[in-house]
């Protein structure tokens, strides 16, 4: 038997190159600022979110307390708009006194600053209309920063 002559080949290449490397690490480091990017833009969406839901409570707050002293709410002695940053003293009657504490309601969820107010308005009928407008610039949303929710009601 004649030996058989196994053919040469170059040396063969076992493992992974450094390119390879570098640009596995690069691809996973894009993913992962991409992940960064989506979490920061969700906690600034579910952060106005939370501003919204805390607007409508504090609407249905004052909409009980309405409820509650009905006769002062048909006579229009709700009716104000009452400005976070400059809340009304209370002591003289129940009504401002309500007004008082749902003003501080809302600068205590929603910013104790000029941008943020409430508008009661309320017909000797009982059709009540609550307004509330508020600052969600940090959103970031593009679009306005001034928010404002609106409810209806009767009392």
């Amino acid at each position: 038997m004649e030996p058989v002559n196994k053919p040469v080949y170059g040396p063969s290449q076992r493992g992974v190159g450094l390119i390879e490397v570098l640009i596995a690490v690069l691809v996973l480091s894009i993913g992962f600022l991409g992940i960064a990017a989506l979490q920061a833009k969700s906690l600034s969406t579910n952060n106005s979110a939370m501003a919204r839901s805390m607007a409508v409570v504090a609407s249905y707050s004052i909409l009980d307390a309405m409820r509650a002293d009905r006769a002062n709410a048909l006579a229009g002695t709700y009716n104000q708009t009452v400005t976070a940053d400059a809340c009304p003293a209370t002591g003289s009657g129940l009504a401002t006194d309500q007004l008082s504490v749902w003003c501080t309601q809302l600068a205590n969820t929603l910013g104790a600053n000029d941008t943020t107010t409430g508008v009661v308005s309320c017909s000797n009928t009982g059709d009540c209309t609550i307004t509330i407008q508020f600052d969600d610039s940090r959103a970031g949303t593009g679009g306005s920063a001034t928010q404002q929710v609106v409810t209806r009601a009767l009392l």
